[in-house]
């Protein structure tokens, strides 16, 4: 399903279950004290990244959480995993060809009461009150927010605020990320699909 969202270039991985691999040490680490919700996320998040690298012919490698809990990926190579109730994915790039990638899943729902006000601006929310009906643009915002910070970090090792960008999207599947702060970009396009459960946003950004 993420594929529809990606170009040629960008090898992904996803599953609608959870799945088992084996860790290295240094991801082990990274998650000895997790509750077991939260390692079946992490390990299958592994899977799909280890799945992705292997379309890409490049052996296993520790994908071991970062600045910002980031995942680190093997030299060469950028990409990001997402993970929600029912869905995991990972997507992965050579950087020779892609700058960053950015890709998040959200269940189909709406957000919680008070949470749009908290990651939207006003133009936004006059945007998703003029929507038409069919989808919840208020979480489908929050997802493509957070598919604009998984690409803006690797590129600028920086905090991005839900207030430092300013998102349209568009019933065609698209979306646009202006950024609202100085940094090395200055705005961002992206793609979306919605099924009856899942909401998902990805960005690839070229240099």
């Amino acid at each position: 399903m993420i594929e529809q969202l990606l170009p040629p270039g960008v090898a992904w991985a996803e599953t609608f279950g959870d799945e088992d691999c084996a860790l290295f040490p240094a991801e082990e680490a990274a998650i000895a004290r997790a509750v077991p919700k939260r390692r079946h996320e992490f390990t299958t998040g592994r899977w799909c990244a280890r799945s992705a690298l292997a379309t890409l012919g490049l052996p296993p490698a520790p994908i071991v959480p970062g600045e910002r809990g980031a995942p680190t990926w093997p030299p060469g190579t950028t990409g990001a995993i997402t993970h929600c109730p029912g869905y995991r994915a990972a997507a992965v790039a050579r950087t020779t060809t892609i700058a960053s990638v950015g890709i998040d899943a959200e269940a189909h729902a709406p957000l919680p009461d008070g949470v749009l006000a908290l990651v939207s601006l006003p133009a936004e929310r006059e945007w998703i009150s003029q929507a038409p009906p069919g989808t919840h643009w208020d979480r489908l915002l929050f997802s493509a927010k957070e598919s604009v910070y998984k690409a803006w970090f690797p590129l600028t090792h920086r905090w991005l605020g839900f207030e430092e960008a300013h998102l349209t999207a568009s019933p065609d599947g698209t979306f646009h990320a202006q950024i609202l702060i100085d940094g090395p970009v200055t705005h961002f396009s992206g793609r979306w699909l919605t099924t009856p459960d899942l909401i998902l946003t990805a960005i690839v950004h070229t240099p």
